[in-house]
């Protein structure tokens, strides 16, 4: 299966902007460009100017899918999946998350698989996002900021997918500023030499420019 797994150093640090990001460069380059996500939580509060992932997902990916199509669980509460399914007396089965993937991958000619939270939630009790990208068996995009504590956050994601055998094919700061500060340049060039891995910025963008401000992507590496 064609693709890559999106995951972040956690939560809030743009990996949804990312995947979204990378599904529309592949549409505009015409593409049948497939996306999928395990679970959606926090569809209670309020998603500012981002629409929720699973709909924002949707609109960039061009393999005819649903919302519901991309995210086959989806959550009220921001909680970790395996809390939020708890708590709606819901059942995630790993094996059928794997499948669901593997339909929408087997539809197009690239899947964009993005995680929940960082690598080591659980989607359900003892298995965790990684667990689905090693199943999956594509390679890892992290996405990570760019201020202070991103290079603690960003080598242990890469480090901790490395452990589990997974490729990381690189890792993504963003928003990344036209005029980078002093720190994040440093920043950007210490997990580029200390992590062994391609580091590429994403500026900041909106629903509109996701496939133009994945130009600064290297696509044709990852995909």
């Amino acid at each position: 299966m064609r693709g890559i797994f999106v995951t972040g150093t956690g939560t809030e640090v743009g990996k949804s902007v990312v995947a979204a990001s990378v599904c529309a460069a592949l549409a505009a380059r015409g593409e049948r460009v497939a996306a999928f996500k395990p679970a959606v939580t926090g569809l209670d509060e309020p998603w500012g100017d981002w629409p929720p992932d699973h709909e924002m997902l949707a609109g960039a990916a061009t393999a005819g899918q649903s919302p519901a199509d991309v995210a086959p669980h989806r959550f009220g509460p921001p909680l970790s999946p395996h809390y939020a399914a708890e708590l709606a007396a819901e059942t995630i089965e790993p094996a059928l998350l794997v499948a669901a993937a593997r339909r929408a991958g087997a539809g197009a000619n690239a899947l964009v698989c993005e995680g929940v939270g960082g690598l080591l939630v659980p989607i359900t009790p003892g298995y965790l996002v990684r667990d689905l990208a090693v199943d999956l068996g594509l390679p890892v995009i992290v996405a990570a900021g760019t201020g202070l504590g991103t290079i603690n956050h960003t080598l242990l994601t890469v480090e901790a997918a490395r452990a589990a055998g997974l490729g990381v094919a690189g890792v993504v700061m963003t928003p990344w500023p036209a005029e980078p500060a002093p720190i994040e340049a440093s920043n950007r060039a210490a997990i580029e030499r200390l992590g062994d891995v391609p580091v590429s910025g994403l500026p900041r963008t909106n629903r509109s420019s996701l496939a133009a401000a994945a130009r600064s992507l290297p696509l044709d590496d990852w995909v």
